[in-house]
């Protein structure tokens, strides 16, 4: 089984790939030192298996494992990590593979026979039950095999696209699959919907206006909507949207 290796700590990455090669049954076929990086190789290398430590500056495991699952056949997990009780309790609680750091070899062949592909659901529970931060940093558009990672920093708005979502931001437009309810949600405290079909980011919003028929629409701060695509605020919102521009 092909084993993709991702910590940040070189030490860490040859234990694990030292402890690997005595096993017939594993290939290490690539290592990573960051979660993007891990992404990027995972889609070009398709592992059986992910090796991810939970905690690494940027992209962690968490999050990482949760892009992983947009490949076409995302790998299995496991999870490593320093003594973390609430972590490790979280991991136990719902089965999920996973080894102490230092790695022992016992330990990893067992954790290894209960790698298994995690749920974006189970892994929100993980990351909260973690004390880790549950919302993503990033949104994750797959295009021809390769998945391109979008910080969320750089979304100006989501809007509905027929099944799909659209990410206006600031590289550009990309389709994803999450639902505009599921992304207001794990973004609620920088997002505000403007209406049933957009939700935009509270820092991006220059100011609201009037269109010449009067409706109230927003205007970003750096001009970029799209003239042909006003984001029109239904009146159902309006008072939600005034109120969060007011920082309430």
């Amino acid at each position: 089984m092909k084993v993709l290796i991702v910590d940040d700590e070189k030490p860490a990455r040859d234990r694990l790939r030292q402890l690997l090669e005595e096993f017939d049954e594993y290939e290490v076929v690539a290592e990573a030192g960051n979660g993007e990086e891990a992404v990027r190789l995972a889609a070009e290398t398709n592992p059986d298996i992910a090796l991810l430590d939970i905690r690494m500056p940027g992209l962690d495991g968490i999050e990482a494992a949760h892009h992983l699952n947009k490949l076409d056949s995302p790998p299995a997990i496991v999870f490593a990590t320093a003594y973390d009780e609430y972590a490790i309790d979280a991991f136990d609680a719902r089965a999920i593979g996973y080894v102490l750091k230092p790695v022992r070899r016992e330990r990893l062949a067992s954790a290894l026979q209960q790698a298994a592909r995690l749920a974006a659901g189970t892994l929100t529970e993980v990351a909260a039950a973690s004390r880790m931060e549950s919302r993503r940093k990033h949104v994750c558009s797959t295009s021809h095999g390769q998945l391109k990672l979008i910080p969320i920093r750089d979304v100006r708005y989501f809007q509905a696209d027929q099944k799909y979502v659209c990410v206006h931001h600031a590289g550009g437009q990309d389709l994803i699959d999450d639902s505009l309810k599921s992304l207001e949600e794990e973004f609620a405290e920088d997002f505000v919907r403007i209406h049933r079909g957009a939700v935009v980011a509270v820092d991006k919003i220059d100011r609201l206006a009037k269109t010449t028929d009067g409706k109230h629409h927003v205007v970003l701060r750096d001009g970029s909507q799209d003239p042909e695509n006003e984001l029109i605020i239904s009146r159902r919102h309006l008072a939600d949207v005034r109120r969060r521009l007011k920082g309430g």
